[in-house]
């Protein structure tokens, strides 16, 4: 039991750069690159969905993978 809870805790930062991602793309794809440019850059539609795919299908993968070890222990 203390491994899946130590895992969950683990996981929660993970979540919540999920989420960050999918609800702020432009957000998160300029994280730690503003300095770069002197003006505000031009995120590109097709950037920002993939952002949010990305996000969104990681999530759905570290879920189904967390519910395949809590099934799987023994």
């Amino acid at each position: 039991m203390g491994d899946v809870i130590l895992n969950l805790i683990l996981v929660i930062p993970l979540y919540a750069v999920l989420i960050w991602s999918y609800f702020y793309p432009e957000e998160s794809i300029l994280w730690g690159k503003r300095w770069m440019y002197k003006d505000e850059p031009e995120v590109s539609d097709g950037a920002i969905r993939y952002i949010k795919v990305a996000s969104l299908v990681s999530a759905i993968v570290i879920t189904f993978l967390f519910v395949m070890f809590i099934l799987n222990r023994k």
